[in-house]
């Protein structure tokens, strides 16, 4: 497969890309079109960047609308309030089965441009290849969430795995206090990857891996967020929704909500979505080079932080069409349309890997009620 004409996000730079056996084969500058069998794809005015990485969203909170109704000092707090005042709405969404709530969690992200996701939680079992699932790591909840986190985090047969945890969610003495209790508890220096970090200070950012940064959520629930143009200076810093529990199903809006803060430049914020996390990974992904894996988005012309799911033309999972817009549907000619579901989103169509329609249905009939962002 070839992708003809298309621009580098941020830079604009005019390439071609080839893509072959799952991996990004070149990437040659201006139109190259190839005499060979080879499916060319070409494109007037769009743009290409990797495949997103989310770095943090629980894949089976996704069916949850946002939930809170005040701010809250830190996380504790918000998950007492939420389970009393709404547990009738938890409870319901909770009788949907686990792995349908999964399932709609990584269309959530695909339809974004997201092409791997780290969940956070207990280990599942993807069976499809719509995006990758990363799950080389330990989730461990947080200090005060999870009963046995020292024996979790001091588990020796898991000292060199990365240790992802909630950490410093809040705006109070306990969510500060709750980042040194962390530090002092890892016994064997494993390495650990900070979720949210609100509280963290830079000289306790020194003792992380890495801080994922998820702005939407914070604003949510605590009206603030991590310290973010300070921590930057001390350790990599990546990007994460967290589920819709806390904030908007269109990971784009997050994006947007980061770069109003001004805590990241263009290129830093790009970063974290890319070469960042699949550094700290170990991914073969978040750039457009040789031999990268081939996981990569075209977009409508325009900014790179202007774009939203219903712009999105195509979106390539290790080589293979997992999204791509109708109108692309005259070039891709060799495509087995019987294996995608047709949807609109924003008002426009596009053709998604799988048969989302009937997971959409089989939700429903666990919770009438729960809403999609596409028909």
């Amino acid at each position: 497969m070839i992708l003809n004409n298309v621009r580098k996000a941020l830079t604009g730079q005019q390439v071609s890309i080839r893509v072959n056996n799952g991996k990004i084969a070149q990437v040659l500058p201006g139109n190259f079109y190839d005499q060979t069998d080879e499916l060319n794809l070409s494109f007037d005015d769009a743009i290409v960047f990797p495949g997103l990485i989310n770095s943090h969203d629980h894949l089976d909170f996704n069916l949850f609308p946002p939930l809170a109704g005040r701010t809250f000092k830190n996380y504790t707090e918000w998950g007492v309030y939420i389970h009393v005042k709404y547990k009738d709405t938890i409870d319901s969404i909770l009788q949907i089965p686990e792995v349908l709530r999964m399932q709609w969690g990584i269309y959530k992200n695909l339809l974004c441009g997201v092409t791997t996701m780290v969940n956070h939680g207990k280990k599942i079992k993807v069976t499809n290849d719509l995006v990758t699932v990363f799950q080389e790591c330990q989730s461990i909840h947080s200090v005060h969430f999870e009963k046995r986190w020292r024996f979790a985090l001091n588990n020796p047969l898991k000292k060199n795995l990365p240790a992802v945890m909630h950490c410093g969610e809040g705006t109070d003495g306990l969510a500060s206090n709750e980042i040194d209790r962390l530090i002092r508890s890892n016994l064997f220096s494993r390495p650990i990857v900070a979720v949210h970090g609100v509280a963290m200070n830079e000289e306790q950012a020194k003792q992380f891996k890495a801080l994922v940064w998820c702005p939407e959520s914070n604003y949510f629930l605590l009206d603030k967020t991590a310290p973010i143009n300070h921590l930057k200076n001390h350790l990599p810093i990546l990007f994460g929704t967290d589920s819709t529990l806390t904030g908007d199903w269109n990971i784009w809006n997050h994006i947007r909500k980061a770069r109003q803060t001004g805590f990241l430049c263009d290129r830093e914020l790009f970063e974290s979505l890319t070469i960042n996390p699949a550094d700290v990974w170990g991914l073969n992904t978040g750039k457009i080079e040789e031999d990268q894996d081939a996981d990569l988005v075209v977009s409508k012309a325009g900014s790179f932080f202007t774009t939203d799911p219903q712009n999105i033309l195509l979106v390539l999972h290790k080589g293979y069409v997992s999204l791509f817009d109708e109108t692309l549907f005259p070039q891709l000619k060799t495509i087995n349309t019987s294996e995608y579901s047709a949807i609109n989103i924003g008002g426009s169509n596009k053709y998604v890997k799988g048969n989302i329609q009937e997971l959409i249905t089989k939700i429903k009939q666990f919770y009438p009620n729960v809403s999609f962002p596409l028909v």
